[in-house]
């Protein structure tokens, strides 16, 4: 079977109501989202949060989700926003949320065996589709189930590149339990047309579902619960739905590994700092005190999957890439080049006149194989290369280890030690 057949909704049409939760690609809009939503951040998030009104009306959740995919805006600036207008008591549940991605990030981190365990399921269960699971595949990721909700979802997520969090639950219980399609290819799904596609988030939420993450706690889509929350407009039949949800079973989570430790620059020669679309935040990256005679961009949303990758999303990253390159001259001084490759990164970098390359922490996912590559190559060829981590998950991913209680009890602590004028 082609890969054009197999894979149709990659290049599906636009939905009529795309245009209503448009995602502008830039820090800019960014702000202007974080300070629409701040006076919201409060009661009404989280007596309203778990409400899925449709594309048309996200006046209870933050939409922030691909901005911070990008760190266009960084956690520290969300929940600055969050403190600045309510006590912590009042904000806690948002500021929780923001924390959720912190200790995914943190958890895979420190499991990394887990990313290339699922990248080989994934890819040997798209090899082999076949018969009734790829004629029942096809029909779910075209949204042609008949199942009420699910198949509206399927066509939102691909024409909007956006999916409320409730509505991600039930989709990929129904993936897992109704359908019977294998976990790995629904988080693939997910991650080829979600802007806030994120390794960690993503393919941990679908295996906590699945009752992987958490061993044995599984989620249950029901009918009742679908109705109620999305004010009626999605009510499944109790015959279409699976009445039951047994934990799926592997052996892969094992024992956290340490996270990683400071990683101050050292260097001070000149410096070629080289970004990646995991870290944008070109206004909150601690390179003041480096300095800097050059700026590359690399990006590769292509390296998500084996399957074609929605070209909302390819929009979107190159989109952020872009307005990283014009923030580049203003923010930094310097002129921002396109790093396509090794090749073009030795050569931007030596003709900066650097002998450092600086970029920010590559966390576990697709690019960390394709960026190692490129900086292991001028390594080899004598530059220095120094990798910065930000402090917010510096700190907090030591409390990543096991289940999300850990880290929330730290919540408080670590946003008092993060309150400070560094925002590193």
């Amino acid at each position: 079977m082609s890969q054009s057949s197999m894979f149709p909704e990659a290049g599906a049409a636009p939905l009529a109501y795309a245009s209503s939760l448009a995602f502008v690609p830039t820090r800019a809009a960014a702000l202007a989202r974080l300070d629409a939503f701040a006076p919201n951040m409060g009661s009404l998030y989280a007596k309203n949060r778990n409400r899925d009104d449709g594309p048309a009306d996200r006046r209870y959740v933050s939409c922030l989700s691909p901005y911070l995919r990008h760190r266009l805006i960084t956690e520290q600036e969300v929940i600055a926003a969050a403190l600045n207008r309510f006590a912590f008591s009042t904000a806690e549940k948002f500021i929780q949320e923001v924390y959720w991605r912190t200790y995914f990030k943190g958890w895979l981190e420190r499991r990394p065996w887990v990313w290339d365990l699922y990248t080989d399921d994934r890819d040997r269960r798209l090899n082999e589709l076949s018969g009734d699971q790829a004629t029942a595949y096809q029909a779910a990721v075209e949204g042609r189930t008949g199942i009420d909700g699910f198949d509206a979802w399927t066509k939102e997520l691909i024409a909007t590149g956006y999916l409320h969090n409730h509505a991600r639950m039930w989709f990929a219980s129904i993936w897992i339990f109704t359908l019977r399609l294998p976990w790995s290819l629904g988080a693939d799904f997910f991650h080829r047309h979600l802007l806030d596609g994120d390794a960690a988030s993503n393919t941990l939420s679908w295996r906590w579902v699945g009752g992987l993450h958490t061993k044995g706690k599984t989620y249950l889509a029901r009918p009742s619960n679908i109705e109620k929350f999305t004010n009626g407009r999605f009510s499944p039949s109790p015959e279409d739905l699976a009445k039951e949800a047994p934990a799926l079973e592997d052996d892969w989570n094992g024992e956290p590994g340490d996270p990683p430790g400071d990683l101050p620059l050292t260097s001070r020669d000149p410096a070629f700092l080289l970004l990646h679309e995991e870290d944008l935040g070109l206004e909150t990256l601690p390179v003041e005190k480096a300095r800097l005679v050059g700026v590359g961009l690399f990006v590769d949303p292509a390296c998500r999957s084996a399957a074609p990758v929605g070209g909302l999303v390819s929009q979107f990253t190159q989109g952020a890439i872009d307005d990283t390159r014009h923030r580049a001259k203003t923010v930094v001084g310097c002129d921002a080049v396109i790093v396509p490759d090794e090749d073009n990164l030795l050569e931007a970098v030596t003709a900066a006149g650097a002998n450092t390359v600086i970029l920010p922490y590559l966390p576990v996912g697709p690019l960390r194989g394709p960026v190692a590559r490129m900086t292991g190559r001028l390594a080899a060829e004598g530059f220095r290369v120094e990798t910065m981590l930000r402090s917010h998950d510096r700190h907090a991913w030591p409390h990543a280890s096991k289940g999300f209680f850990r880290l929330k009890k730290k919540i408080p602590s670590l946003i008092a030690r993060e309150r400070t004028p560094s925002l590193l």
